[in-house]
Formats: structure tokens, C-alpha cells, sequence
């Protein structure tokens, strides 16, 4: 969303040590309305803008400078871009103020973090500029005029499949060793999987995100039931201490991981929504809620029929890793009633997989696999119930 007289970009951000605080800078274009505060477990400060763009690459990583760690950026929901900073330690919002354009600097927004005891993080609230109030109520007034992009109305009669390219915004997943976010890639490989299976005349596919923007883990899995979905596919790219490691991999939900892998790879995951800087607070933990009750066992049956299936046809396009059907607790693929996998494209920590991930020919391949093991799905399933 683009308001007029909001600043459009991000010049550069900064950070600076006191004796009493550490100071982080984020310099505009034009000045501009900001909330932000922090949040526990683990500790983080957040800073919320409207819609903007950044100047250039900044480092997705500023570490070290006082309280600041690790810094991640982007849509975190439409109309709103988001500033997620790691803490080194628990720490409140000492100070906070925007400056005018001056000294060879444009606008700038300025928030001071402080040490703090746990107690006076969980009673610190948020704060804002003055302008971010009529801001929030006119993105609020916009939004609820405007069609929900994730689950568009109007599905028809033929199978629906929901595509999930996973994180997005300011969650960028995995980092490939040139650089290129995991976000980007499984968007692009969900949109020629879109193409391939809405060419068949056989699907109606709904994707969970169809640009960069951040989706909580509960609300991708909720779109597949919000049009009464078929199949849920989560699209991932992954990264591996190993840099000689390649190959697709299928998993599919349980109580009980596969290997240690595939449980340190489900933890990661399930990170998704503490990398994006979203409150949890009174929600259950993702991590610890996701196992289905026994009386869905013939969801989890279907997810590990079409699981094999798809294994089956991925060996035939591209290269997979041994064992390729894994298992483990992926708060994702938590759906009740929606028979889900999530897939690994690859691994972007090696070179030769990050290079064909990103190539149109990979992706057809893949939406090649994945055509055919859902047509098999479907027709296993319609037999089935003429059975």
C-alpha cells in the first residue's frame, strides 16, 4: 500500500553505543509515521512503517553494536514493513523520536534500547509517532474493502490446491551462498507450479502468498481450509552445515521425527513466526500444539499416500536425497482435514542446487513431478469413494 506523503524508501539504517543505551537510526527519504516495541523469548525490538523500500542491499546481518545482533526487513503484512532486530539480552525502549532532515542526513527515526530486567520488558507497551494512529486507521478502512488476496472467493468445482511458498517478507529462510533468499525462490517455483496444474483444466490452485510478504504458520495452513482445499504443498528451500549436500526431500506430519534432521529441520521451521517479530504471547507455542488427534488418521494417511507418490515422481526429474520421505513435527502441515506435505527443492548452502533452484527449466521440472503425483493423488482418491 503507497500513501501519499509517506516516505517510499529506506536510505540506510545505523547503530550507536552509549554508556547507557544503544542507539539504532533509521534514515528516510521523507519522514514518516513508526510503532515499535519489544518482545521476549527470544528478545527482540521491533519496528513497524508503512509500505516502504530500501536504498540498495543493507546487510541483512548487523551484529555485535551494543544490544543489536541480527537485523531482518520487510513486508510483514500489506501496508506494513517491519524492522525486526535480535537483542543481545532483555531491553526496553529508553527513548524514542523522530529528526527532521538536516546535516547531510534526510528524515530519521530514532529509538534508544536499554538493558532491562525480564519484569520491565513484559510490562513495557508499545509506543508510536504521532502520525501512526490515523495511519493504522486509514490502512484498517483500506483493508477491509479490499478482497482477501490469500483465499479469493469464486473456487469452482474442480479440485482445489493450495500452494504454500514458504517464509516471505521479513522472514527470508534459508540464504544461498551467492545470496539469494529461500522467499524468492519457492515464490517463483510456486507460480510455474500454479501455471502447469491450472493448464490441466483439472484444478482450481490457490497460492498462500503471491508476492513477498510475511504469512504467519497458522494462517497458511487456515487458507486451505478457508476453500475447502484438496491438498496443501508448502514449497522450501533449505541449508545445510554440509555444502556438499543436494537433492529434494518430501515430508509429511508426526509426532515422532524421522531422524535428527528432519527434527532440527522442523524446529527451524517452526521458527518462522519469531523470525517475522509476531507477539505469541497467549497463544500456544506452535512447536508444542502440533499434533493431530488420532480421529484425523486418515488425513495423515492421505498426506503419506500422496508423500510417495510425489517421491516416486520426483526421482524421475531431478536429483532427491536417500530416504527422501521423511517425517516431523511441522507446525504447517498441522491441518485437521487437509491432507499436506512440505517439500524441500534443494539445498541453496550448495552451489550446484541454489544455481538450477533458481533456473525456469528446474522449476518445470519440478511442477512436472508434482502435476503427476497430484493427477494420482486425486485419481487414487476418486476411486476410492467408488469403492
Amino acid at each position: 500500500m503507497s500513501t501519499p506523503g509517506l516516505a517510499q524508501t529506506i536510505v540506510d539504517v545505523r547503530t550507536g553505543v552509549h554508556a547507557d543505551k544503544t542507539r539504532f537510526v533509521i534514515e528516510l527519504d521523507q519522514a514518516q509515521p513508526y510503532r515499535a516495541f519489544v518482545l521476549t523469548d527470544p528478545d527482540r525490538a521491533v519496528i513497524d512503517l508503512p509500505d516502504v523500500k530500501w536504498s540498495g542491499e543493507p546487510a541483512h546481518e548487523v551484529g555485535g553494536v551494543g544490544l543489536v545482533g541480527n537485523l531482518r526487513y520487510g513486508l510483514f503484512r500489506p501496508g506494513i514493513s517491519r524492522v525486526v532486530i535480535d537483542l543481545e539480552g532483555p531491553a526496553t525502549i529508553a527513548n524514542h523520536f523522530a529528526l527532521d532532515a538536516g546535516g547531510g542526513s534526510g528524515p530519521r527515526i530514532v529509538v534508544d534500547l536499554r538493558s532491562a530486567t525480564a519484569s520491565e520488558v513484559a510490562s513495557a507497551k508499545p509506543v508510536e509517532s504521532g502520525r501512526w494512529a490515523d495511519y493504522a486507521r486509514t490502512l484498517s478502512r483500506s483493508s477491509s474493502t479490499t478482497a482477501s488476496l490469500e483465499a479469493p472467493e469464486g473456487v469452482g468445482e474442480k479440485r482445489v490446491v493450495v500452494i504454500d511458498p514458504g517464509h516471505g517478507g521479513v522472514d527470508p529462510g534459508a540464504i544461498g551462498v551467492s545470496g539469494k533468499y529461500e522467499k524468492g525462490i519457492v515464490l517463483e517455483a510456486a507460480r510455474t507450479l500454479q501455471k502447469t496444474l491450472e493448464a490441466t483444466g483439472r484444478y482450481e490452485v490457490v497460492l498462500t502468498r503471491d508476492r513477498d510478504v510475511y504469512l504467519p504458520l497458522r494462517e497458511r495452513y487456515q487458507v486451505a481450509h478457508e476453500v475447502d482445499a484438496g491438498l496443501f504443498i508448502s514449497l522450501h528451500a533449505d541449508s545445510h552445515p554440509s555444502r556438499s549436500l543436494r537433492g529434494a526431500s518430501v515430508y509429511t506430519l508426526s509426532d515422532t521425527a524421522s531422524d535428527k534432521e528432519a527434527a532440527a529441520l522442523a524446529r527451524k521451521e517452526n521458527k518462522s513466526d519469531v523470525i517475522a517479530g509476531a507477539d505469541l504471547s497467549g497463544y500456544t507455542p506452535e512447536v508444542s500444539s502440533i499434533l493431530i488427534d488420532l480421529a484425523q488418521q486418515s488425513v495423515n494417511e492421505n498426506s503419506w499416500h500422496f508423500a510417495e507418490m510425489l517421491v516416486d515422481n520426483l526421482a524421475r526429474e531431478i536429483k532427491v536425497l536417500n530416504n527422501t520421505h521423511r517425517f516431523a513435527g511441522f507446525a504447517v502441515l498441522k491441518s485437521p482435514n487437509v491432507p499436506s506435505v512440505l517439500v524441500e527443492l534443494g539445498y541453496l548452502s550448495n552451489r550446484q542446487d541454489e544455481q538450477v533452484l533458481s533456473s525456469e527449466g528446474f522449476r518445470q521440472r519440478i511442477s512436472t513431478a508434482l502435476t503427476k503425483a497430484i493427477d494420482r493423488f486425486f485419481d487414487r482418491q476418486e476411486r476410492l469413494s467408488r469403492s
